[in-house]
């Protein structure tokens, strides 16, 4: 059995706690809940329980189908590691994780392979995995090779102390050298697979500098300071310049063989144990690099 302690001041239905906690829809948790695998302080409860300040939640998850997840030797880019945490690189065309129809190949197939030990906190389909970052997007990810790890780098991330600082070449000219985007994201009501600016969604900040203008482009850092599913390609698109080559929010059909140009450069976290802050990089990918040398007129 999993255990919280529930600590916020505000009362909250425990379906919809678990799903914000757990990142699972509250379908599963409510199949959790009628499957008797939720308790609060002992006792078995409905989906609709409102939960109270300091009261103890035990859950078990409820597994998709029994999945063999194989340990597959991908080449994962290991840039540091130690008893606790690894920080790795993800390529382009990478998924994070397993999902329905994709099993193999995956970042976890590899971090099986290449590292002797995950935590357990997401369960057999996301071992290790503290946050994500799309199949097309590259850069660092935090991994996490033990559960008292896992859970100091959620709080983390939850409290924004981790620094995560991406790239990307947006269109268009931006005329600000600095900006901030404060809007909340939600999930596309007329489109399930992607999320927009929407009333009502999770508070959603993201922060930009100008590193260059070109003659129809713009290339900048962005530096999250909370984390929404595809949060820099939705604030970006939301300010009317997306992201070059993004499939799903950019208008323009331009560059879409490499995916959005978008890239986690920079991953900056406290030690779990040792309360050191560390922090890493690393460079643009090579075809990110050639189009800014396009861009710069030094095509080669």
């Amino acid at each position: 059995m999993h255990k919280i302690t529930y600590l916020d001041e505000d009362e909250k239905r425990i379906d919809k706690y678990l799903s914000k906690v757990l990142d699972i829809s509250r379908t599963q948790v409510q199949k959790m809940i009628d499957s008797e695998l939720v308790f609060v302080d002992g006792k078995i409860v409905k989906s609709n329980y409102i939960l109270k300040m300091n009261q103890k939640i035990e859950y078990e998850l409820l597994e998709p189908k029994k999945i063999d997840l194989t340990p597959e030797n991908l080449n994962i880019e290991i840039i540091y590691q130690d008893k606790n945490v690894a920080v790795i690189y993800k390529p382009k065309g990478m998924v994070v994780h397993p999902a329905a129809g994709n099993y193999d190949k995956t970042l976890v197939n590899g971090l099986l392979y290449s590292l002797d030990e995950l935590s357990t906190i997401n369960g057999v389909i996301r071992p290790g995995i503290v946050h994500r970052i799309d199949k097309d997007t590259t850069g660092l990810l935090l991994v996490a090779k033990n559960d008292k790890a896992h859970t100091s780098l959620s709080n983390q991330l939850k409290n924004k102390t981790i620094r995560r600082v991406y790239y990307a070449l947006v269109h268009g000219i931006i005329l600000e050298n600095n900006g901030i985007i404060n809007a909340p994201i939600g999930r596309d009501p007329k489109n399930r697979l992607k999320y927009k600016v929407i009333e009502g969604g999770k508070e959603s900040i993201t922060t930009f500098h100008v590193i260059e203008r070109f003659k129809d482009y713009t290339f900048i850092e962005c530096v999250l300071k909370t984390g929404r599913t595809h949060q820099i390609r939705v604030h970006m698109d939301y300010i009317g310049h997306s992201i070059f080559g993004d499939p799903l929010y950019s208008k323009s059909s331009k560059g879409r063989e490499n995916g959005q140009y978008l890239h986690a450069g920079i991953i900056g976290y406290l030690d779990p144990e040792t309360k050191e802050y560390k922090e890493f990089s690393y460079p643009l990918p090579p075809y990110f690099e050639t189009k800014l040398n396009e861009l710069r007129g030094k095509k080669k």
